[in-house]
């Protein structure tokens, strides 16, 4: 029998070479690619809410596939103080709005950032004098805040806690529980998209006009009785009970709760018995129902004091943390879930990826 010829080098083994080399190439063009278009983008981004309770900040930097936060800000300003009653936002609460927006405008300008969002939730919505109030804050801050609405903030909080939801489930119900309005979404699978976080496709949303800051000035949030958190309860479950009807049974399938807020963070923070708040070991902890029952039950045992010292409370929230307990319970009540995931991020989170992903950074 005749030798066979020997495969030359230009045979199969030099043909998956080159295969190997051209996915090499497309796969550093795509990397290129990316780097060139965040090259091209700022190189800090920014965001701030300025809600009925707090004013918000976030400076962050994209990454390959997200951002890095290089600064922040967070102080509790109480905007919204005494605004269910009077119906304007008071001197005193803009007073302590616009010191905080001094400090986050000095951030701006030393980060040299040129690309942000600023908003201005339920507050400013409703408030008589709150077009007035975000003039003033121009010409003293020179900031220009906007006024979103609610479906805005639920869109928002969606895409913020997109890299939480939990591809095994058919879906979960979102939960932003805010000092003034509380937004609830119905979220489906997580999508990816061509570089960046996945997108969280909102399915149905409502917004209930009330939050902690105007439960707490309802009905107290100092001295609250087990008849009073009751009351809290049964107040907020027809709005609940209304989100319910518009998802066609949608936590009938194995769904879970995923909570955005103050309340569900320190609950959070409780359970892990942390001896200070710490962000890293709350994002992203999952809590059954029974561990959220037991650290709800035992804050509705504490008196005002205990409350104040304990360190993932504090004095700024221990009058506000049982009505946002009373408006979980009513979601809870609605949609009895076996688990809750908690999530230490929002609309500030929500905006910045809406930039960079406008900005086209994250393109391969």
């Amino acid at each position: 029998m005749a030798d066979q010829p020997r495969e030359s080098a230009s045979g199969p083994q030099q043909a998956a070479k080159s295969g190997r080399r051209r996915r090499r190439r497309r796969g550093r063009g795509r990397n290129r690619a990316a780097s060139q278009a965040q090259a091209s983008s700022p190189a800090h981004y920014g965001a701030l809410d300025l809600g009925t309770n707090n004013c918000r900040l976030l400076v962050a930097a994209p990454t390959q596939d997200s951002f890095r936060v290089v600064d922040a800000f967070s102080r509790i300003v109480r905007l919204g103080e005494g605004l269910s009653r009077s119906g304007e936002l008071s001197e005193a609460a803009q007073e302590r709005a616009i010191a905080a927006l001094k400090i986050c405008a000095a951030k701006l300008e030393s980060r040299k950032v040129t690309r942000m969002r600023l908003i201005a939730t339920e507050a400013c919505r409703g408030a008589r004098n709150g077009p007035a109030f975000l003039e003033r804050v121009g010409r003293e801050t020179g900031l220009h805040l906007e006024i979103v609405n609610r479906e805005t903030e639920a869109k928002l909080a969606a895409n913020s806690c997109a890299p939480l939801l939990d591809r095994t489930a058919s879906g979960a119900i979102l939960f932003d529980i805010g000092g003034g309005s509380s937004e609830l979404a119905w979220l489906g699978k997580a999508a990816d998209v061509d570089g960046g976080p996945p997108l969280a496709p909102v399915q149905e949303w409502d917004s209930m006009p009330l939050g902690v800051v105007t439960l707490a000035e309802r009905f107290g949030g100092e001295n609250v009785t087990a008849e009073v958190f009751g009351a809290m309860v049964e107040d907020v479950l027809p709005r609940v009970k209304a989100f319910a009807e518009k998802t066609n049974g949608a936590a009938s399938g194995e769904f879970y709760l995923l909570g955005t807020s103050g309340t569900v963070t320190t609950l959070a923070g409780i359970h892990l018995e942390l001896p200070r708040y710490d962000r890293r070991r709350v994002d992203g902890i999952w809590l059954s129902s029974e561990e959220v029952t037991n650290v709800v039950n035992r804050l509705c045992a504490t008196s005002y004091a205990e409350r104040v010292a304990n360190p993932c409370i504090g004095v700024q929230r221990a009058d506000l943390v049982l009505a946002g307990c009373a408006i979980l319970e009513a979601i809870r009540k609605v949609f009895p879930c076996k688990r809750l995931r908690v999530a230490d991020r929002g609309l500030r989170e929500g905006m910045l990826v809406e930039l960079m992903r406008a900005d086209g950074v994250w393109k391969r």
